[in-house]
């Protein structure tokens, strides 16, 4: 018989069962149903193993070690954190004794259980034990359980608590416990949920404890779930809901939003202005002491007028004004030190913190301008516009450069014609009194004006212009000498043309506008005269022409000529006026009318064969149009030939008066004569062009016509064509002449009198022959054997050779050599051409030269050979031809 004792708090119950003993797990299979959110250390269900010896040490295991952990109790726990799925999780729990080392096996199924509806409230009660209650009643049959929804109390716990810890809060079992070993658990954040483990239950006697102060500003309160089940993981009471509030503490001061506050008040303020709010708040709970924050008002700096200029309401945070006496020209800034204590300002048990709060005074218009003297003194020239003539200076309390400090300025007498206007200066607010318009010293020699000074914006409300808001300008106008100026300017005349000269035309005179100035009378001088048709007398002004005045003149406009004169006086400095004159010319007739176009062309048969002529005529209406065209007496033959026909006023129409006419240019007089009175006519050439037509009217034989007919521009332009073509024929003849002056001039650079060579003529012929061509010829120019430094000198190269290896310079030689060396010389050349194996098999022409004495240049060339004459036979050269014939001479010709 083995009994279980479970002893709880008091009341203290003791209850025993009686079992039969068979040592090993009571069921193969257990299931159980736990929470579908597992987290590592969760405490799951509790295996029941039977030991019929108490003394057994039995250890337990489990097939998956890494998910699940059973201790020594029989306990199942999590061993990490995870999601059961939806499927029954399976795994094996095996208990095995330590001595005999026999095992025993169980599987496990755990099944994720359901959401429950939480209780609703009904009761509020604190309590130490929280009981899953049941009944019994007898309902006919059988015994049945009666649920009962219970609302628990919240548990109140206060936050920062010391401990010890793990401190007990509460006690929770069942009824049930009488009957059945349960195990008890909770849920919940703060349990198995994030944050997890404050909170811890022990399974077997239902105490629930917490391990580690709270904080209620982190989390004000934990709502968990406690459950009981028995040994099997089976529900046996609904779970209930637990809550467990923290009480909060007075554990954080107050904190300011801003260090700093900024806020503004208009000078002037009356009491009870508002001026800004301060705002800070407190983390612990806001609806008890601990957070009710009241404000207050420590110092003030400066305390002028009044220490207490500022108030605060102490539970919104608004600061006041309650002093009169604001003026921001006294003090420009108050700095307050504001304080926010809790616990609704207790000085004792409440915390305190403090912030600054800076209010700038702002300025408003409580000061006019003032004006620094009553009367400002300036003078200006006559005529000179856009000067200062003076500078009006005020004075202002306001703050510069604002509105309430800007001044404006106006002009309330002493100028009537609003020649002066009064400019503000934006930096120093003074006022520039500046002439907008001329003034005349001979007609105001002095002003004096009436000046007012006033802001952008009014003055506020109270505050009255003092008399030194008003100042009188003093201007005098200082004489000038002025310039003299023509009357009537422009001065307008009618004349008709054709004036002769030396007529006189008209009086143009200037006057001198400076009356109280000591001054000679003026001087005329002519400024402008396109024409030059008129003349000007330096005293009177008296103006006559010089030459006939023509209105078809080219500088005369719509019948109107304009000259400029110069009128100047003798001051200091001289000063000097223009004038126009105008002259408007009438039209006289004296210009016949001309025929336009000059020339005309028309065919040589009746049809057609009409020509349309115009009269031009410079003059103008009445001496112009309509016009009368007719043909002359003389010759006879234009009448014969021609007939004229008036169209228009303007305009008429020449034609043949015969049916044919041979093709050729015919000069046509048309005598044209205007309406003018008297009537002025001439008579104009009209050239004429018949030529052979087709059948739409075009001349066919145009080109001979023009050809016969060349007019002088058209000769000046083949005459030039001609010349320029001879010149370029003579440049290239004297071209050609210096070109062959310089062929022949051209000679071999070395001088014939240093050269020791025989001369040998170039015949220019470059080949020896068809027995030469298939020889190597650079031996004859560059020998293989010859160093660089062998190279013969520039300067002493014939003409037929080709230069391989740049021309080194060698130092200069004596230009006259031993005459033993020249035989050395002669005959090491001889040697090397008797020994050189890639001579040709023939004497061939060698050309060398005379280096100076220990040259290490090889011979070039054999004239002879180092054997006697005789031993060789030179026969054969007269077989190869006029070209070899001087070799043949010298070398077959006997022994001489």
């Amino acid at each position: 018989l083995h009994i279980f004792c479970l002893v709880f708090q008091a009341p203290i119950k003791a209850t025993c069962e009686d079992l039969s003993c068979k040592t090993g797990f009571p069921e193969d299979v257990h299931s159980a149903v736990v929470s579908r959110s597992v987290h590592g250390g969760q405490p799951l269900l509790n295996v029941r193993f039977r030991s019929c010896d108490g003394n057994k040490k039995i250890h337990f295991g489990s097939s998956e070690p890494g998910d699940f952990r059973v201790g020594e109790d029989g306990v199942v726990y999590a061993e990490r954190s995870f999601q059961l799925s939806a499927e029954p999780t399976e795994f094996v729990v095996s208990a095995q004794d330590k001595e005999t080392q026999q095992e025993w096996q169980m599987r496990v199924k755990l099944t994720p259980e359901p959401a429950f509806a939480g209780a609703s409230e009904k009761d509020q009660r604190k309590i130490e034990e929280i009981i899953f209650p049941w009944q019994q009643y007898k309902h006919s049959s059988p015994l049945k359980r009666q649920k009962r929804d219970w609302v628990i109390p919240p548990i109140n716990l206060p936050e920062n608590s010391k401990g010890p810890f793990p401190q007990e809060l509460v006690r929770i079992r069942s009824d049930r416990d009488k009957s059945l070993s349960l195990r008890y658990s909770v849920t919940g954040p703060g349990a198995d949920q994030p944050p997890t483990g404050i909170f811890i239950i022990n399974p077997i006697s239902g105490q629930l404890s917490v391990t580690k102060p709270l904080d209620r500003e982190q989390i004000a309160s934990f709502h968990l779930r406690a459950h009981a089940v028995d040994v099997n993981g089976n529900q046996v009471e609904n779970p209930i809901d637990i809550v467990i509030n923290v009480i909060d503490m007075n554990d954080n001061r107050p904190e300011f939003l801003h260090q700093v506050w900024n806020g503004t008040v208009p000078e002037g303020s009356k009491p009870g202005t508002y001026v800004m709010t301060v705002t800070a708040i407190d983390a612990d709970d806001p609806n008890a002491q601990n957070g009710m924050l009241r404000y207050r008002i420590l110092s003030q700096a400066p305390s002028s007028p009044s220490p207490n200029m500022f108030t605060i309401n102490n539970e919104t945070g608004d600061i006041i004004t309650v002093a009169a006496g604001l003026d921001r020209e006294k003090v420009q800034q108050y700095t307050l030190i504001i304080q926010a204590t809790d616990m609704e300002g207790n000085p004792t048990y409440g915390l305190s913190n403090t912030a600054t709060a800076v209010i700038a005074v702002t300025d408003v218009n409580d000061n006019p301008p003032e004006f620094t003297a009553m009367t400002f003194y300036g003078e200006v020239p006559e005529n000179r516009v856009d000067v200062i003539v003076a500078n009006l200076t005020v004075t202002d309390k306001d703050q510069p450069h604002t509105p309430a400090w800007n001044a404006l300025y106006r002009m309330t007498g002493g100028d009537p014609t609003g020649r002066f206007t009064i400019l503000t200066d934006p930096n120093s607010n003074d006022g520039l009194v500046t002439v907008v318009k001329p003034i005349d010293f001979e007609t105001n020699r002095m002003f004096v004006l009436t000046v007012a000074a006033e802001n952008q914006v009014p003055l506020a409300k109270g505050i009255q212009h003092p008399p030194q808001s008003t100042a009188t300008v003093s201007i005098t106008v200082i004489d000038v000498n002025e310039s003299p100026y023509f009357v009537p300017n422009p001065k307008l005349v009618r004349q008709e043309e054709g004036l002769m000269a030396g007529s006189m035309l008209t009086t143009f005179t200037a006057q001198d506008p400076d009356r109280y100035m000591q001054q000679t009378s003026l001087r005329y001088s002519k400024l402008s005269d396109p024409a030059n048709w008129l003349k000007i007398d330096p005293v009177n002004g008296q103006i006559t022409t010089t030459a006939v005045l023509d209105r078809e003149s080219i500088y005369v406009q719509n019948n109107m000529y304009n000259a400029t004169f110069l009128a100047s006086d003798n001051g200091i400095p001289p000063m000097s006026g223009t004038g126009t004159l105008q002259i408007y010319l009438l039209d006289i007739n004296d210009n016949a009318p001309q025929v336009h176009p000059k020339e005309a062309t028309t065919c040589e048969t009746l049809q057609p064969n009409a020509i349309n002529i115009t009269a031009v005529d410079p003059d103008i209406d009445p001496n112009a149009g309509p016009f009368a065209f007719e043909l002359p007496d003389t010759p006879a033959s234009i009448k014969r030939n021609w007939t004229i026909v008036r169209i228009s006023g303007d305009h008429a129409q020449l034609s043949l008066r015969i049916r044919f006419l041979e093709a050729g240019i015919y000069d046509v007089p048309i005598v044209i004569t205007d309406s003018g009175n008297p009537h002025a006519s001439s008579t104009s050439l009209l050239k004429v062009k018949v030529c052979q037509c087709d059948l739409n009217g075009d001349c066919t034989d145009v080109d001979r016509i023009v050809g016969a007919g060349l007019g002088t521009g058209a000769i000046i332009a083949i005459l030039l064509c001609i010349i320029i073509l001879l010149i370029l024929v003579l440049m290239f003849v004297v071209w050609m002449k210096r070109r062959d002056k310089e062929r022949q001039a051209k000679q071999l650079l070395i001088d014939p009198e240093d050269d020791v060579r025989d001369n040998i003529l170039k015949y220019d012929e470059e080949g020896g022959g068809e027995e030469d061509q298939d020889y190597d010829l650079s031996q004859l120019q560059q020998p293989d054997t010859l160093e660089p430094d062998a190279i013969k000198p520039v300067g002493i190269r014939r003409l037929d050779e080709r230069p391989i290896h740049a021309e080194p310079q060698y130092p200069v030689r004596s230009a006259a050599p031993h005459p033993g060396d020249i035989g050395d010389f002669i005959n090491e050349g001889l040697k090397a051409a008797d020994n050189d194996p890639t001579a040709p098999p023939y004497d061939s022409l060698l050309v060398f030269d005379y280096e100076g004495s220990g040259s290490t240049a090889g011979s070039l060339s054999s004239l002879n050979s180092s054997s006697s004459g005789g031993e060789q036979d030179y026969d054969y050269l007269n077989d190869w031809g006029p070209r070899f014939k001087k070799l043949a001479d010298m070398y077959g010709g006997g022994d001489d």
